[in-house]
């Protein structure tokens, strides 16, 4: 099974495989809020409480289709996530660390389509993180739903194991060079 990946704008657009595989959380730290405003879309990125709805999942498992060339990314410092979205309408897509071997991209939901198709695809949101940089008291997160995070750090073991960690989209080669040369914005 594969759940579509777009832009608002649809000059970008791919697909995301196993989604069944993903973790989801909704992550509140100051660079995920600074993402958003540099894109200029705080209030579409970011949930009341500064929170951002992010899919973990292998780089392997997202492939696009279509603009590619429209693919952008910033970066909070010399050494912070790359952070991607569409040039094309900043559209924020996933962040991913800078070392390619470590094999995880957190997709941003503006790209993955509607509250209601994104559970239905990757389920419920699982965790929350930093959330002492949240306007407010997050709803906790049932204890019984931490049993996907082990299963997720294995597949980030498996990746590093058996090299698909090569297979990323956001780099040009398997030694890590981005595709995008990474404006670097500072934190805001």
């Amino acid at each position: 099974m594969e759940h579509p990946l777009e832009c608002s704008c649809g000059k970008v657009k791919g697909l995301v495989s196993h989604p069944d595989q993903a973790v989801r959380a909704v992550c509140y730290c100051a660079d995920c809020q600074a993402f958003a405003r540099f894109l200029g879309k705080p209030d579409q990125i970011l949930d009341p409480l500064g929170g951002t709805d992010v899919t973990a999942v292998t780089p392997e498992q997202v492939r696009f289709t279509a603009g590619q060339d429209m693919l952008a990314c910033m970066s909070l410092s010399e050494q912070g996530l790359l952070r991607w979205y569409a040039r094309c309408c900043n559209t924020p897509l996933g962040n991913i660390n800078r070392n390619i071997k470590v094999a995880h991209v957190g997709l941003i939901h503006n790209c993955l389509g509607t509250p209601q198709a994104i559970e239905a695809a990757f389920g419920p949101i699982q965790m929350h993180n930093s959330t002492k940089n949240a306007r407010g008291t997050p709803a906790p997160i049932p204890f019984g739903t931490l049993k996907t995070i082990p299963r997720f750090v294995w597949q980030l073991v498996r990746a590093r194991v058996d090299g698909s960690y090569r297979r990323n989209p956001f780099f040009k080669d398997a030694q890590g060079t981005p595709l995008a040369t990474p404006v670097i914005a500072g934190s805001a």
